[in-house]
C-alpha cells in the first residue's frame, strides 16, 4: 500500500492525535478520512431530514394553466 509522509508541527500533531483518539481511529485512518472528505464531498447523513422542514406560506406553487387538448396520433 502506498504511503505519504506529512510534516506537521508538534502542536498540529497533538491536535490530530486528540481528534483521532476522540473518534477512536488510528492517526492514519483519521488523516485519510479528512483528505477523502475534501476529495469526495458528500451530504451529511441527516440532510434528508431537512425536506419539508421549511414552513413559509410565500413558498407555494403558482396556479397552473389548463392542459391543452391535443390530437391523438
Amino acid at each position: 500500500m502506498p504511503q505519504i509522509s506529512l510534516y506537521v508541527t508538534n502542536d498540529q500533531l497533538l491536535k490530530i492525535e486528540r481528534e483521532a483518539h476522540a473518534e477512536k481511529l488510528s492517526l492514519s485512518k483519521w488523516v485519510t478520512s479528512r483528505i477523502m472528505e475534501k476529495l469526495e464531498p458528500h451530504y451529511p447523513d441527516s440532510w434528508a431530514n431537512l425536506f419539508g422542514s421549511l414552513s413559509d406560506s410565500s413558498l407555494s406553487r403558482p396556479e397552473q394553466p389548463e392542459l391543452e387538448e391535443r390530437e391523438e396520433f
